[in-house]
């Protein structure tokens, strides 16, 4: 018999419990960069984001998306006017990567709008996929970044051309480091609280921008002191960088679009469920994030002589349980099995339709 639930979303589901008791697989590390320690609030050491609604999550992901678009396309025009006097390569790949970055905000933005709408019966999980899929464009803009940055330092290293202004260049890499750290603290901050694997993503691939401005500054120093080369190379090594970046970015999107999850929230939904009066066993649990929020599907098995409405009142506070252990989730289908004299035999109608 399978426990449907009552409500189509979970909205209609309101504690005011934070939850805390679930494990997000990157809640725990910090939320910020370098500058994280000196502004309040910029670190998380939560085990688990606390429970936003749907809706206010999203709005805080709109929100500092548009605040991270406007301070990394200043920063990165800033840059501009310098590149243009200077000439300087390294400089240029930076700039690059900060308009890739800003740009990286517009498709994340309309992912996040998209997933305001209401599931139907063509797209039944909702929206929220399309956060994931953006977060699968940032990581290719990312790596492309990469490409553009190696194509412009070999072009300045067979055809050397003098860097002038390194003063400028300078100022421009320390502008480029500081607006690239502090949207990345709001990035990782909100995209870790909200569980956004794409707006973390976006934080990461800021961060790898911050530490490449300060690669600038190393290769206007090296200018200043009579070796040009250094430059170009800086550029070559902010190429690394950015590859790194996207590997780290690829990987966090690989898990999220293969539905992976962390073991551990699976046996905290496994403890959590048969802790529960009734439940006998939890013998199969199912986890999957959609977007930033998370669907789950599990098996409990009851006393097989539990009356229909009773089994369904078991599965019921299995559910009120684990939607107070995991903020994050937003439905949770259960089917329950009741225990017999042959365990298993129940299932011997359908065994043939599974692997």
């Amino acid at each position: 018999m399978t426990n449907l639930p009552n409500k189509p979303e979970r909205l209609a589901h309101h504690h005011s419990e934070d939850g805390r008791d679930g494990e997000d697989h990157h809640a725990q590390e910090h939320s910020g960069g370098w500058l994280g320690r000196f502004l309040p609030g910029a670190h998380s050491h939560s085990h688990y984001a606390a429970a936003l609604d749907p809706i206010l999550a999203t709005d805080r992901g709109i929100w500092v998306l548009k605040v991270s678009l406007i301070g990394l396309l200043c920063t990165a025009l800033v840059q501009a006017t310098i590149v243009i006097s200077s000439g300087s390569v390294a400089l240029l790949a930076d700039t690059i990567h900060n308009f890739a970055d800003a740009l990286t905000a517009i498709p994340l933005w309309l992912a996040f709008a998209l997933s305001r709408r209401a599931r139907n019966r063509r797209y039944t999980y909702g929206y929220g996929r399309a956060e994931d899929l953006a977060g699968a464009v940032i990581v290719i803009v990312i790596f492309l970044s990469a490409i553009e940055v190696f194509y412009q330092s070999f072009e300045k290293i067979i055809h050397p051309a003098p860097v002038s202004h390194v003063g400028w260049v300078a100022a421009a890499a320390v502008v480029g480091f500081l607006g690239n750290e502090m949207v990345a603290i709001f990035r990782l901050r909100v995209g870790r609280e909200i569980n956004s694997a794409a707006l973390v993503a976006d934080g990461l691939h800021s961060q790898a921008d911050g530490f490449s401005s300060l690669g600038v500054l190393v290769g206007a120093a090296g200018v200043w002191l009579g070796f040009p080369l250094a430059d170009p190379i800086v550029g070559i090594g902010l190429g690394i960088a950015i590859l790194w970046a996207s590997a780290s970015a690829a990987r966090e999107m690989w898990l999220r679009l293969m539905d992976a999850t962390d073991p551990q929230v699976t046996a905290l939904i496994e403890h959590t469920a048969v802790a529960v009066p009734g439940v006998v066993a939890v013998p199969d649990v199912r986890l999957r994030w959609v977007g930033h929020r998370q669907h789950a599907e599990l098996h409990i098995t009851v006393d097989g002589q539990l009356p229909t409405t009773a089994s369904h009142v078991v599965a019921e506070n299995v559910r009120h349980k684990l939607f107070h252990a995991l903020p994050a989730l937003q439905e949770i289908m259960v089917h329950i099995d009741p225990v017999e004299t042959q365990p298993g035999c129940e299932h011997l109608i359908t065994a043939h339709h599974h692997l």
